[in-house]
């Protein structure tokens, strides 16, 4: 049974590969703008779904439809992908000195019997305070720019954070044991 990653991130295929998870690309694009008060957990699992549905609709089974969504929240509030460099510098300079939530929702469809699972997982980021030097340096990157909440903890911004509580692989976009114990239950195995 081949498994089918409904996304074009970079990231999400790099965790498969390196976990040697063989997979092929069936990415799926969707309007992300959340409704008015949807919780975070909601938005990224309705993100989530609607991908692998759309990506289930084109795929040809025996297989896996794997679709993810990932968000940065604080205190309630979605911080998505930065629209300027302005925009990446106010959602640095709020999470400076704070603890956030990354937010994944997974969604898991098996063709052709469309079974599905589904699930929400959370990791608490701690980010040091940033200094005028730190944050300057930072976005004259290219790192913010195309990440949620601005940063990647797989990249630079990786020496701004202490510590997490909860999967790494769900801050970088996809939670790797989850989504095994997942894989799992609708049967997929390596041979």
């Amino acid at each position: 049974m081949k498994l089918i990653l409904a996304s074009a991130s970079p990231r999400r295929a790099e965790i498969l590969r390196e976990a040697a998870i063989p997979f092929t690309v069936l990415s799926s694009a969707v309007d992300e703008t959340p409704f008015p008060g949807e919780s975070p957990q909601d938005h990224v699992q309705r993100l989530a779904s609607a991908k692998a549905e759309l990506a289930a609709a084109r795929a040809v089974g025996p297989a896996i439809v794997i679709a993810a969504d990932t968000v940065v929240t604080l205190e309630g509030r979605i911080l998505g992908k930065p629209r300027s460099s302005d925009d990446a510098r106010h959602m640095l300079e709020t999470l400076s000195g704070r603890t956030h939530s990354v937010v994944t929702g997974v969604a898991l469809i098996r063709l052709p019997d469309a079974e599905q699972r589904t699930f929400v997982e959370t990791t608490l980021v701690h980010f040091d305070k940033l200094s005028e030097e730190e944050l300057n340096r930072y976005l004259a990157t290219d790192e913010p720019y195309d990440k949620a909440g601005a940063y990647a903890i797989q990249g630079r911004a990786g020496r701004f954070i202490p510590r997490i509580e909860g999967c790494y692989f769900n801050v970088v976009g996809l939670p790797l044991a989850r989504l095994q114990h997942s894989l799992n239950e609708l049967g997929w195995s390596e041979d």
